[in-house]
């Protein structure tokens, strides 16, 4: 208020607008503004004034909001468009507002169940005991290790199950799944498609705040037709036949370690054809791993067109991770932008959302948020194990 009486005083002192504006750096029509309301009001127009809205989009008649109100208590189970319905026929000549507005003053005077939506945390999966190569892969990062020129290097690492034929095993200078998509296409290319690859829970496999664990790694995976398995937290022995050629690794490809990344690389070349077409194994009847393997019989051909045709719509999932339906928008999760997912409405408003054969979770009208289902990759039991 000082600023805008300096700026008033000036002006009737006979200074022009143009340059007093330019030296308090406001505009003029700002200037005007202000002159304008000392004209009008005097000193109580340079004063602060509110900057409420004149109107606000939900607020409604005190006598309209105690209406819906009481019209929720007599029915307690009813939703907010059911509520508005009943409002709507009981006073035809009112404007009824919006659902959402209905369902906002049910929250607001605590009449709104809430869901307690259940937090994901790692458990692991159900794990198969493959005996055939491919039916299950072993992936992984060796632990960090600094190369010679200060640089850390991350080893991904990439196995079959049975036959420990060693797929992969590249230096990489970061975790970034960026990065590993490329080593596992890859992978798929010379080798094929395993049935299923078996994780920690780590970045970039899962990813600890998404929907059941996801990342974007994990979704291309399925989308490709590949099961995945989770070891449990704490239990790195139920991926006991890769740890333990990280061991050997260890041992004979990193102590000492190379001068830069390009040399380490050389070294873990020759160590995958030591390792596989060379070294025996006591598990293998001493045979090598490479006398062992096969590749798999699924070439990898990239992915093809999701639709849902037993589903009322298909989406596809936003960049920021949501579902566009009309005007609402369901978070969803940003590991599965770009991918299309089917809903279907299996009650009054409720629609169920799955990705390709897996069943999500649920959302409502009145909500607009998703609910997940049980874990769909939690209980599951693969094909190929003997339980």
């Amino acid at each position: 208020m000082d600023e805008r009486l300096r700026f008033v005083a000036r002006l009737l002192d006979g200074e022009k607008m143009a340059p007093l504006c330019r030296e308090f750096g406001i505009s003029r029509k700002t200037g005007y503004k202000i002159f304008d309301r000392y004209q009008d009001s005097g000193l109580e127009g340079l004063t602060d004034r509110s900057r409420r809205p004149y109107r606000q989009a939900n607020q409604l008649p005190m006598q309209v909001e105690k209406v819906i109100v009481r019209l929720k208590k007599e029915k307690p189970h009813w939703g907010a468009p059911k509520i508005r319905e009943r409002l709507r026929r009981r006073y035809p000549d009112l404007r009824v507002p919006a659902i959402s507005t209905v369902h906002s003053i049910l929250d607001r005077h605590g009449l709104v169940q809430r869901r307690r939506r259940r937090r994901y945390k790692a458990q692991g999966t159900a794990l198969s005991k493959a005996r055939r190569p491919n039916e299950l892969w072993c992936a992984d990062y060796k632990g960090e290790f600094m190369l010679a020129d200060h640089r850390y290097c991350y080893p991904l690492t990439i196995s079959d199950f049975s036959s420990r034929y060693l797929l992969a095993c590249d230096a990489l200078s970061t975790t970034k799944e960026k990065y590993a998509f490329g080593i596992f296409e890859r992978a798929f290319k010379d080798f094929g498609l395993p049935n299923a690859i078996r994780t920690d829970n780590g970045v970039p496999f899962a990813s600890p705040h998404s929907l059941f664990g996801l990342s974007k790694l994990s979704v291309w995976w399925l989308r490709l037709g590949i099961e995945i398995e989770r070891i449990k937290p704490g239990h790195p022995e139920q991926n006991g036949r890769h740890e333990r050629m990280h061991l050997t690794l260890k041992k004979e490809a990193t102590q000492p370690a190379a001068q830069n990344f390009l040399q380490q690389q050389a070294k873990f070349d020759d160590f995958i054809d030591e390792y596989n077409q060379e070294r025996p194994h006591q598990a293998l009847g001493m045979k090598f791993p490479a006398e062992v393997y096969n590749p798999s019989t699924r070439p990898y051909r990239g992915l093809e067109k999701l639709e849902y045709p037993f589903h009322d719509k298909t989406i596809t999932v936003t960049q920021c991770g949501r579902l566009c339906l009309g005007s609402r928008k369901i978070n969803l999760s940003s590991v599965l932008a770009g991918q299309n997912v089917g809903i279907k409405e299996v009650e009054d408003k409720i629609w169920l959302v799955s990705f390709m054969h897996y069943d999500l979770g649920f959302f409502d009208h009145e909500a607009a948020r998703l609910e997940p289902a049980k874990n769909p990759f939690g209980a599951k039991v693969l094909p190929m194990s003997p339980v």
